[in-house]
């Protein structure tokens, strides 16, 4: 699969691991609505086709994303000057002052983007190759996994900007690194190297420059080679699901009724099969055709 965007390159290899290349180079990558809809369309583009067993996103130039673009100057984070930044159609804001915090264009950009990653229906892996400050940092968030290049830094510098944590960070981020963690870096909005972003359980792992994108496919390769794709993009979904579950008998219901279709499906009988006869499996099932099962089972908050 290889598609043209304006911001962003899209390709997919012979392993089904499909790169997203952020490409702005000349501007650090920094994010702009015209980065935002090629995003939210090429993981649309990666959960249609099932050839693509994992997503590994990266950055072209030095840097991973430097945030938000500024060239707006100091009305860049002026939503309500600007009839709302993200969303097309009416502005929020009438004659009068008063916001529709229900219209489209109140959202924020980061977190539509976030909450289209939590939804792939593929594993996603950040390939963090260089600065990833503001929304360049919070979009890596709901990823499964984030690998960093040893010229890699980080910064959640919000309040040094004047504004606050976005892209469902405020959700993420805590439940990754730890509540007192999340808060350091967020308060003190520093930027700081990839060998305090492992330490501190931000990144999985750090490698040289070189090394960064083959270590990532080496791992999506790993995960997804001898796995159902199937059973991959369930438990995504189920174990992210499970974070916000008030109870262990939540999880129990879900697995359960996972448990009731896929024990009945194609891929079953062939894993079975194949650990009975020791031979590789080779599982018959898509995504797309059994997401249809169980779409209504998870919580899908809008992303667009």
């Amino acid at each position: 699969m290889s598609r043209s965007f304006e911001t962003i390159l899209l390709d997919t290899d012979a392993d089904g691991i499909a790169t997203i290349t952020l490409d702005r180079p000349d501007k650090l990558n920094a994010f702009n609505k015209a980065m935002l809809d090629d995003l939210l369309a090429a993981f649309d583009a990666t959960d249609a086709d099932d050839a693509v067993r994992a997503v590994i996103v990266t950055g072209s130039g030095r840097a991973f994303c430097a945030g938000a673009d500024l060239s707006e100057g100091g009305a860049t984070f002026d939503y309500e000057k600007r009839g709302g930044r993200w969303a097309d159609g009416d502005s929020p804001v009438d004659q009068d002052g008063n916001v529709d915090w229900s219209n489209p264009a109140v959202r924020d950009g980061g977190g539509m983007l976030s909450l289209r990653i939590f939804e792939s229906r593929k594993p996603v892996i950040g390939a963090i190759n260089g600065p990833a400050v503001g929304v360049g940092a919070t979009m890596t968030l709901p990823m499964d996994f984030r690998l960093a290049s040893d010229t890699a830094r980080f910064g959640f510098v919000f309040a040094r900007r004047g504004i606050v944590p976005e892209a469902t960070s405020t959700w993420f981020l805590p439940r990754l690194v730890g509540i007192g963690q999340a808060l350091e870096w967020c308060y003190s909005a520093r930027l700081f190297d990839a060998a305090e972003a492992l330490r501190g359980g931000l990144v999985r792992s750090v490698h040289a420059p070189d090394d960064l994108l083959l270590a990532a496919r080496a791992l999506a390769r790993e995960l997804t080679a001898e796995s159902a794709p199937v059973s991959i993009s369930l438990m995504r979904r189920m174990l992210w699901a499970g974070l916000g579950a008030q109870h262990p008998m939540d999880a129990h219901r879900l697995e359960s009724r996972v448990m009731w279709l896929r024990g009945a499906s194609a891929d079953a009988r062939e894993g079975v099969g194949a650990f009975l006869e020791k031979r590789p499996a080779a599982f018959p099932d898509s995504v797309s055709a059994a997401w249809g099962d169980f779409a209504d089972w998870f919580d899908r908050p809008r992303y667009r």
